[in-house]
């Protein structure tokens, strides 16, 4: 897939040991280590079922595994430190050491960022921003990549009436801001994603003004990451219940991907790497590279 000029000096993308291309869209499988998470809760909270479920997203074409302890959904309620550790460490080292796959790990505190790295997560995704007291210093001692996302206000209450003068101009310098704080405290920008956090205390309408939109956040000139599956915003549109949100989530993930997104945050992932293929084709064809015929392995 080509890649915007504005992102043509990030071709790679150094996860721990692993080195992925951002010449083509990467898949991002969600895996949710929490009894509450708005659409899997509980379904993979045992270690077991949790390195199960990995192995079938890598299965499917997961470029990278995202484990999250904590959820986020509107309204979730925060966990402890030592709550946290306890759902995310395991998985993440058996996942680490058992699948040739890069692992992520959604987490605000410092205390898990430092002890993710030691046990081999390869990312760092926090959708505060590294706003926490402490959490930039401990994300920049790692030396991992972190994925800095937009929210306003916190899980709890972000969902109740959330404004904005200008929700595009406004998140836009909100990352800027949080760039600025990263590479004050040792975080070069090349180690640097961003997410504009879809649904994260925005309306219906500022996730499509978002989305619509995102090329002035792609055009920031570091890896877009989007998560977009199953969320409320799928449903406002359709009209469809969180289970059957497949189709208009690919329809969002495309839209992103050609407004410049490099990563993609899925549940389905099957599905959404032939999306995001087939998605590149056109794109490549469109600026003259040949399309070859490709076997799913």
């Amino acid at each position: 897939m080509a890649v915007p000029p504005e992102q043509a000096q990030a071709q790679q993308l150094r996860l721990g040991r692993h080195v992925l291309p951002l010449s083509r869209p990467l898949v991002m499988g969600v895996l949710n280590v929490t009894p509450d998470s708005f659409s899997d809760g509980g379904a993979f909270v045992s270690p077991e079922t949790a390195i199960r479920q990995a192995q079938r997203l890598v299965a499917e074409g997961a470029d990278i595994i995202d484990i999250g302890g904590e959820s986020t959904r509107p309204g979730s309620q925060p966990v402890s430190v030592q709550e946290e550790l306890d759902r995310v460490l395991p998985v993440l080292e058996a996942v680490s050491t058992r699948l040739d796959v890069p692992v992520s790990v959604d987490t605000c505190k410092p205390a898990v960022m430092s002890a993710a790295a030691s046990a081999g997560a390869g990312l760092l995704n926090d959708v505060y921003g590294l706003r926490a007291e402490g959490a930039v210093q401990a994300a920049a001692a790692t030396g991992l990549p972190v994925c800095v996302m937009h929210m306003k206000g916190e899980p709890r209450t972000m969902q109740h009436d959330p404004r904005y003068a200008e929700v595009v101009d406004e998140v836009r310098e909100f990352l800027l801001e949080r760039v600025r704080a990263c590479e004050a405290a040792g975080i070069p920008r090349e180690r640097l994603i961003l997410d504009p956090g879809f649904g994260f205390g925005k309306t219906l309408d500022h996730n499509y003004r978002l989305l619509g939109r995102l090329d002035e956040i792609t055009g920031l000139g570091m890896p877009v990451l989007v998560g977009m599956s199953r969320k409320s915003m799928l449903g406002g549109v359709t009209g469809r219940p969180l289970d059957q949100r497949l189709a208009g989530g690919l329809a969002a993930a495309v839209v992103a991907v050609t407004r410049g997104a490099r990563i993609v945050r899925a549940h389905d992932v099957a599905p959404m790497v032939d999306a995001l293929r087939v998605a590149g084709a056109a794109l490549d064809a469109a600026a003259g590279r040949t399309v070859e015929a490709r076997e799913r392995p």
